[in-house]
């Protein structure tokens, strides 16, 4: 159960003064719904009001605080024109700006003759001074009721900044004192203040220092927020290590074919990452590892190997893909070694119905079939194994953890592989998957050619037309991805729609399209058709961004490069270069760019490597939004910002292992305090696997 005292910060954010359900709505989009969302909205930036010129002085686009008489009200007389109310100082006029006002509230709020504190951003038009909808205006009596110094917060359209800042004070008032739980000579070594102090600080900052990532108050709460993650993974870790495993030890009678089956020797990083992965399943213990390689760096192989392991000693395997076409795509490649070593694979996805799946169903409980490859539907309840031992799940951050272990409980101390072809910084490693070992495969397999990649300018449309035309010529097939155009799946389907239309204008039915609208049997079709049909230039949109394998595809046009983030660059580019052949990937942009994107243009023509691209991509982007995080499942941090906070999340890692290995149970009272952390950031399950005692 939650403790009682944070209950205040889990009430609806609607129960604070001024967010009524409109208001509140749009405070849920940018914050969350409940109060203690509004703590975590931190502050990008602030205004100083303690600038009061007079008139003449001030300057265009400072925010000022004027004091002024009220001269004159001369009303817009209709139309597009503003309302407008003349005043002055012993220096000069200044002219107050409103559009639509209430004219009855201005009149009360400005009477003529009166003076009056105004604060707003400055401008110079026409040779006046004014200031379009002043933030404040007061009596000059009431000017200490002015924030001196005002936070602002990002924000979205309809919510008045006003309304924010009432709710984030009226927040901060619920915030209440609790224990404190970090580790009393760190905080005195950094100098931090209290939690409470410390969110108090952030939203009343009185320098633009108070809220920059390095101040010693948003210091101290990216540790509370790293802290909290490490401790949960660390938890979840130590429950699934308690749960007790089985060691399987195969005999290399099946391994043998299927590596005597590879078109390709293993590459030392694949022997390598098998070398761990074979540790782990002799081990009593449960297996629980991430599989990094890049795009292209042998995955399915060393997933396959280590099911065979499995399937020596009489057990079955299971690998579970996010989409059918990547489930399909993985059933290539493991039915074809699995049939060279003797070996019964299958293949279950939503698209298997009736009798057939049936018929899947029993061989699969009787344990006639061997490894099973599939989409979520084999999470499904009838779907039952006669003896499942490993699992594999790729693109792991597509599912949850408690879909991992879903899979996990359809068999008897399942050893589970995970596997993605996302790079991940060390870092974010940590925050995502920190409960598991990892083993990375660097390199490609041999035979695979390097990738030449270009910039190009929109300009030089025309020129890329003609190089894709003398490639058709030898034999190559294009894809062309269209631009990611906001969020919206139509804006990026009339772009891609465009393209096709020009491109079949030139080359006619060689070209085929392919995008999120279609139905998963068009995509299929239209992804056979360009891998072994009559389909030569393939256009998309970003669906094809994981999956399919199509050797002969050597050219990789990317139109509004400049839109896109470095490692969605680098997995399109990923789609080519699979084969024997030369291949090029050209990044067309359209200038002018600036500088982030000029910089992942030449990130991406200097390097291959997935993992150095994305360390810059992490650099270039801060913590915000990494990896696409909030499509990616990361745990989306909203106080620590990687990029800046990494030895804070090394320190909070090392801090998590020390506390569960001297207080497993959270006990102590430190323990208890941290068992209040766990809550406050909303890490309720990691608390069900506390050891009592």
């Amino acid at each position: 159960m939650r403790p009682e005292i944070l209950f205040p910060l889990f009430a609806p954010s609607t129960s604070l003064p001024g967010l009524g359900p409109r208001f509140g709505k749009l405070v849920e989009k940018i914050a969350g719904p409940q109060v203690v969302d509004l703590l975590w909205h931190l502050p990008s930036g602030l205004i100083d009001r303690r600038f009061a010129p007079k008139v003449a002085e001030a300057p265009d686009g400072v925010t000022a605080t004027l004091t002024v008489r009220v001269d004159a009200h001369l009303p817009g007389g209709g139309g597009r024109r503003p309302y407008r109310v003349r005043c002055s100082d012993t220096t000069g006029f200044l002219h107050l700006v409103f559009f639509h006002p209430r004219v009855d509230w201005l009149q009360r709020l400005l009477p003529v003759g009166t003076v009056r504190v105004v604060s707003g951003r400055v401008e110079h038009f026409n040779n006046e001074v004014q200031i379009t909808h002043p933030d404040h205006i007061v009596d000059p009596g009431e000017e200490g009721a002015l924030p001196p110094v005002e936070p602002v917060y990002p924000m979205t359209a309809g919510l008045p900044s006003k309304t924010l800042r009432r709710a984030v004070a009226a927040a901060l008032d619920k915030a209440p004192d609790l224990p404190e739980w970090a580790d009393a000579p760190l905080k005195a070594r950094e100098a931090w203040p209290g939690w409470r102090e410390a969110l108090r600080r952030v939203h009343n900052p009185e320098t633009p220092e108070e809220i920059d990532p390095e101040s010693p108050a948003r210091r101290r709460l990216a540790y509370d927020e790293l802290l909290a993650n490490q401790l949960a993974i660390a938890l979840v870790r130590a429950q699934m290590k308690r749960q007790t495993g089985r060691s399987i030890r195969g005999d290399d009678r099946l391994r043998d074919k299927a590596i005597a089956a590879l078109p390709f020797q293993l590459t030392p990083s694949q022997r390598e990452a098998l070398a761990e992965i074979y540790a782990d399943m002799a081990s009593p213990q449960r297996m629980l590892r991430l599989l990094q390689g890049d795009v292209g760096s042998g995955k399915t192989v060393v997933a396959l190997l280590a099911m065979l392991n499995a399937v020596e000693t009489g057990a079955q395997a299971a690998l579970m893909a996010p989409t059918e076409i990547l489930a399909r795509q993985h059933f290539a490649t493991i039915g074809r070694l699995a049939a060279a070593a003797g070996v019964e694979a299958a293949l279950l996805t939503g698209r298997e119905k009736g009798k057939a799946r049936a018929e899947l169903l029993a061989r699969l409980a009787s344990g006639e079939i061997n490894i099973l490859v599939g989409t979520h539907a084999v999470f499904q309840d009838d779907v039952v194994f006669g003896d499942l031992a490993f699992a594999v799940i790729d693109e792991q951050h597509r599912f949850g953890v408690e879909q991992r272990m879903a899979l996990s409980r359809k068999g008897r101390g399942v050893d589970t592989l995970v596997m993605t072809a996302t790079p991940i910084p060390r870092t974010l490693t940590l925050t995502a998957y920190g409960d598991l070992d990892v083993s990375r495969l660097i390199g490609k397999p041999a035979g695979r050619q390097p990738i030449t990649t270009r910039s190009v300018s929109a300009a030089r449309l025309e020129d890329v037309v003609a190089a894709i035309d003398r490639a058709l010529a030898t034999g190559a097939k294009v894809y062309w991805v269209c631009p990611l155009v906001e969020e919206s799946e139509l804006v990026d389907l009339a772009a891609a729609t465009d393209r096709y239309t020009h491109l079949a204008g030139v080359f006619g039915s060689r070209v085929g399209l392919v995008h999120g609208r279609l139905k998963g049997a068009e995509k299929d079709a239209a992804m056979a058709a360009f891998k072994e049909g009559g389909i030569d230039i393939l256009v998309a949109t970003t669906v094809i961004e994981v999956g399919v394998d199509v050797p002969d595809a050597t050219v990789m046009v990317i139109e509004h490069a400049e839109r896109f983030g470095l490692a969605q660059l680098h997995q399109l580019r990923g789609r080519i270069g699979r084969g024997d052949k030369p291949s090029t990937c050209l990044l067309i942009y359209t200038p002018p760019l600036g500088e982030t994107a000029k910089a992942r243009l030449a990130i991406m023509r200097e390097t291959e490597d997935g993992f150095r691209i994305a360390e810059e991509d992490l650099k270039l982007r801060g913590g915000g939004d990494l990896l696409g995080t909030k499509q990616s499942g990361m745990p989306e941090l909203r106080l620590a910002d990687l990029a800046v906070h990494q030895e804070i999340l090394e320190t909070a890692r090392d801090d998590a292992r020390l506390i569960l290995a001297r207080d497993p149970g959270l006990a102590s009272p430190r323990g208890q305090a941290l068992r209040t952390l766990l809550y406050l950031f909303r890490r309720d399950e990691a608390v069900r696997y506390i050891r009592s005692g």
